[in-house]
């Protein structure tokens, strides 16, 4: 039976911390406002929707997104190592099922990173923050545009904020170890599945 497979970007399909962290922080200095001081604080920012995040801390969005553009333009996408062992077991539920990335991330960065593997080839489509900043929003889009039911839509993701958001979705949440969050803070916010490899993704249904 085909399944929605919903893809956090960050974490999941690549290892990206220590890029975005810089980015970020950046980005933050960038507009008078640098929030963060320790990796910690950065992760910090994903224990619940990264923008929604950084509006609580005060932060102007409008700015910060103004900022992230230019500096993202600036990244060395060769720093951005896709995972190579998850691809392997994307392109067989590919075959199955619907693939698509839901990210915080821009659309075009992502496919920036997958484009010279052409693992951007894997999915439906990208859905970054150029669409919407909402990860919620972007999976009531997606189920609507696919017409698939939310017992058979699955969101991996790597932080406590993804697990939330695909919770306040309504659709099965999927905790992946090998991300940004570690096992233990993943299992606090209670996903219906927590994995630790990828190969684990082909026996969830």
């Amino acid at each position: 039976m085909k399944n929605l497979f919903l893809f956090d970007f960050d974490g999941v399909l690549v290892e990206s911390l220590s890029v975005y962290e810089k980015t970020v922080t950046l980005c933050l200095k960038q507009i008078g406002q640098p929030i963060i001081s320790s990796r910690e604080e950065f992760l910090e920012l994903f224990d619940e929707n990264f923008y929604e995040a950084l509006e609580k801390k005060g932060v102007d969005l409008k700015a910060f997104s103004r900022a992230s553009g230019r500096i993202l333009a600036q990244v060395d996408y060769n720093d951005i190592k896709p995972y190579l062992n998850v691809f392997p077991v994307l392109d067989i539920m590919r075959k199955e099922h619907i693939l698509v990335i839901i990210s915080s991330n821009g659309s075009q960065a992502i496919r920036r990173a997958l484009s010279p593997h052409r693992f951007d080839s894997y999915f439906e489509e990208i859905l970054g923050s150029d669409f919407l900043y909402s990860k919620k929003e972007k999976i009531d889009y997606a189920i609507e545009k696919y017409g698939m039911a939310r017992d058979r839509t699955f969101y991996i993701g790597d932080t406590v904020g993804d697990i939330l958001e695909a919770k306040m979705a309504g659709v099965r949440s999927v905790g992946v170890t090998w991300g940004w969050h570690d096992r233990d803070r993943l299992a606090r916010s209670a996903p219906d599945f927590l994995l630790d490899t990828p190969e684990a993704l082909l026996n969830i249904s």
